[in-house]
């Protein structure tokens, strides 16, 4: 039996990353380029679900094909002592680790002798530590690419390597830096008047996949792994993915799973959507409702029953506010990644399965209150 293709599983590259590849080529270009692409300083954004961490592993991968070195973190307190063992460990060829034994002195007699003495770990500061690495990796020429997900400002550890990634840059340093995270911890990143510098860095948002490629993408992956799947299934698996890349993966996972003969058929698409849909809403959008606020809620109560594309002006009415007011909520819901601005003064759902989910819930929570 042919194996699973499909990765609804964290960070994992999928086989074919569909709507990326202008993306993709834009930083494999830069590791090119090196020194002075404005591309070596990147951010991604997206909801949750949107493929952030398989596309920061992506580039990872990409980076060291090119020769590079990467070390990849997440937004967490002892962020910066892992990103320097990660790059010491993946840069072993070219340096040397600080710390262990080194040898002082060998005898020949009747049986060889060894003599070895400790050496003293290099002192200083995280910033001391790397630019020696730097000034290692800089004889070969090969550069780092320092990788972030999650992405969170309240980390002091994350300012802090904001502004030493500044130094490098300015002392022409091999290095990059490709972080990522939710909408709006990189809004506030980027508010944060003690590393505005990073307000020039390339800025992308992960967002809806075209229907089309979304379709290239399922039809590679199964045929590559060796089935087929019918125009009907194929088109129930697109519909139901709207264009979300986890979802993309959730439905070809189950799809696949539920599909006995060569061909995947529209039954089988119909289950796996299904399928696709709960495990959506337990894996993703149960904690999205969770971090939404009562005035959050209120608006897209508001969005609920209306055409996809929501004037903002409609939505006030429905909420009995100005539109300033509504404004505000909108800007948050944005910043999450919930909605989308598809037209000024228009709003849409931007997560799929969510208007659905929402509703039930919202009305759940109402009736309790």
């Amino acid at each position: 039996m042919a194996r699973n293709p499909f990765t609804p599983t964290f960070g994992v590259i999928p086989p074919f990353m569909a709507g990326r590849e202008s993306l993709v080529e834009e930083l494999k270009a830069a590791f090119d380029n090196g020194l002075g692409d404005p591309n070596l300083c990147t951010i991604v954004s997206g909801a949750r679900g949107s493929g952030k961490t398989a596309f920061i592993s992506l580039i990872s991968q990409e980076a060291e094909s090119q020769g590079w070195i990467s070390a990849k973190t997440t937004a967490a307190e002892g962020m910066l002592e892992d990103l320097l063992q990660q790059a010491v460990r993946n840069a072993r060829e070219f340096v040397e680790e600080d710390g262990g034994r080194r040898l002082r002195g060998l005898s020949l007699g009747q049986f060889l002798s060894l003599e070895w003495e400790n050496v003293q770990p290099e002192e200083g500061n995280w910033r001391t530590r790397m630019s020696t690495l730097l000034d290692q990796l800089a004889s070969y020429r090969v550069g780092l690419l320092i990788t972030v997900d999650e992405v969170n400002v309240t980390i002091d550890e994350m300012k802090q390597l904001a502004r030493v990634y500044q130094h490098f840059v300015t002392e022409g340093r091999q290095v990059a830096l490709l972080m990522a995270g939710l909408p709006h911890n990189i809004s506030q990143l980027l508010r944060d008047d003690g590393i505005s510098f990073l307000r020039r860095a390339r800025k992308h948002t992960l967002g809806r996949i075209p229907d089309r490629e979304i379709s290239d993408a399922l039809t590679a992956t199964i045929e590559d792994a060796g089935k087929r799947i019918s125009p009907a299934a194929l088109a129930a698996a697109v519909e139901a993915t709207d264009g979300f890349p986890y979802m993309m993966q959730l439905v070809g996972f189950h799809t696949w799973a539920q599909a006995v003969a060569e061909e995947i058929d529209v039954e089988n698409a119909a289950t796996g959507v299904e399928l696709a849909r709960n495990e959506m809403a337990d894996g993703v959008l149960a904690y999205t409702y969770l971090d939404l606020s009562a005035g959050d809620k209120r608006f897209l109560a508001a969005m609920l029953n209306e055409p996809r594309d929501v004037p903002l002006a409609r939505v006030a009415e429905k909420m009995d506010v100005g539109s300033n007011y509504a404004s505000q909520y909108r800007k948050r819901l944005l910043e999450q990644g919930i909605i989308s601005e598809p037209a000024k003064g228009y709003v849409r759902f931007e997560m799929p399965v969510f208007p659905e989910y929402f509703a039930e819930r919202y009305e759940e929570d109402e009736s309790l209150s």
